[in-house]
């Protein structure tokens, strides 16, 4: 795909996220609108993955380890084909495949369960090391938020990374400085992010994460480095691509009404239209 047939399958993504959250009256749609470019990078693009085979051995991994941003996931996976995009209104329902936080158990194509914070990079430096360990090919991406480095499992799994030299993982920090409490400079200030990566040894690309140009580029940057893990900041706005949602903290983990819901569909049917 090109950049501009990503922008424009990203929009149908965030319609995803909106119409996801809106139907569960819960759920986490700033966090997911500002990573939704990541995600439809990741598995239009970036990823070596087989909707049709979603257990194939050599696939590329992910591991969303910011796990409430599932419904982003969810609407990128739908939109790549893994299962209809009208399920998505199911998020969050009791028996739906679409739990509030990605589970393995229940949805092919989710490589690992997540939630819990700092826990998601954790496991990736794990699959990463197997791989190394099996001899096999496939790559292990992660995408984190900015307020989970806050969590200290996220640095020990960072050490683990850097030490054991696993080219193959590429981490990416979805930084759009708000987490539920607030600015993250206020709540439990984690900058410089890239210099405390460099210090555990990883190779570092800052970018603006809601630039399809930008995004190409940092990965296959990552692609080409060799003897140490990849971490790319991704600068994004929180709620991106809905007017009364961006840079708006009260939007982490809130769901719209209608009237919201409306409106929010309504600015993202213009950015089609620009588009």
């Amino acid at each position: 795909m090109d950049n501009h047939e990503l922008a424009v399958k990203a929009n149908e993504v965030r319609k995803g996220i909106v119409t996801a959250v809106h139907a569960a009256k819960s759920g986490h749609p700033g966090g997911s609108l500002s990573a939704a470019d990541i995600f439809t990078y990741l598995y239009f693009e970036e990823m070596n993955i087989d909707p049709s085979d979603p257990k194939k051995a050599d696939r590329d991994r992910f591991v969303l380890s910011k796990g409430h941003t599932a419904p982003g996931l969810y609407s990128a996976m739908a939109q790549r084909g893994y299962f209809p995009v009208e399920e998505l209104t199911t998020l969050r329902q009791v028996g739906s495949r679409l739990q509030g936080h990605p589970s393995m158990q229940y949805l092919p194509g989710i490589d690992m369960s997540s939630g819990s914070l700092g826990q998601g990079i954790a496991a990736a430096c794990g699959i990463a090391l197997s791989a190394k360990l099996s001899g096999w090919q496939y790559r292990v991406y992660t995408l984190l938020g900015d307020g989970e480095l806050e969590e200290g499992e996220v640095w020990e799994a960072s050490m683990f990374a850097g030490a054991k030299k696993l080219d193959n993982l590429c981490v990416i920090v979805d930084n759009n400085n708000l987490q539920i409490d607030g600015p993250i400079t206020e709540v439990n200030n984690p900058y410089p992010i890239d210099k405390k990566f460099e210090a555990f040894n990883f190779h570092v690309i800052n970018i603006d994460g809601n630039d399809f140009d930008q995004i190409r580029a940092a990965f296959a940057e990552a692609r080409q480095t060799k003897g140490m893990p990849t971490a790319i900041i991704a600068k994004t706005v929180k709620g991106k691509g809905v007017s009364f949602m961006e840079n708006a903290v009260g939007w982490h983990g809130k769901a719209p009404n209608d009237e919201e819901y409306a409106t929010a569909m309504k600015d993202l049917e213009r950015i089609g239209e620009q588009l």
